[in-house]
């Protein structure tokens, strides 16, 4: 009887690796913790922005990679 690939390899002992965390809030905390300029949103964002960027400065990815 055929064995599958999976099941060979955990007979040996080589588990899969651990699938990434890409819930909702793994991906919200990510995004939180890489503060970067925002591509859109309302002029209440981005005074919000402009905002945090002066209040915390050390906090925001620098922005100015793509700008000419």
């Amino acid at each position: 009887m055929p064995i599958s690939a999976t099941d060979f390899l955990k007979k040996h002992g080589y588990d899969e690796e651990e699938k990434g965390d890409h819930s909702l809030q793994h991906n919200a905390k990510e995004h939180a913790k890489h503060l970067k300029k925002p591509h859109a949103g309302t002029p209440h964002d981005w005074e919000d922005w402009e905002r945090y960027k002066l209040e915390h400065p050390d906090e925001v990815e620098d922005d100015d990679t793509n700008e000419k």
